[in-house]
């Protein structure tokens, strides 16, 4: 894992579809393009839903991975 310049932690944990991808699009709207948010979430379901909100918004997934039941996701606002 790179040493990355987070700007913003968003804690998900805990939050049900859709909550960590309100929580994302809250959060990244506080930071300027380019910069980077983290989202910590529990939802398994959030993996396809960050994917798939990526996409559609053009905020780039940077990293993601998952350990113990929590899933981290790095997203670089366009």
């Amino acid at each position: 894992m790179a040493n990355l310049d987070i700007k913003l932690k968003v804690d998900a944990s805990g939050l049900s579809c859709p909550l960590p991808i309100l929580k994302a699009t809250q959060g990244i709207k506080t930071v300027e393009s380019g910069q980077l948010i983290e989202v910590l979430a529990t939802d398994p379901g959030s993996v396809k839903d960050f994917d798939a909100w990526s996409k559609a918004t053009g905020n780039a997934l940077v990293e993601q991975d998952a350990a113990d039941g929590k899933f981290r996701f790095v997203l670089r606002r366009k």
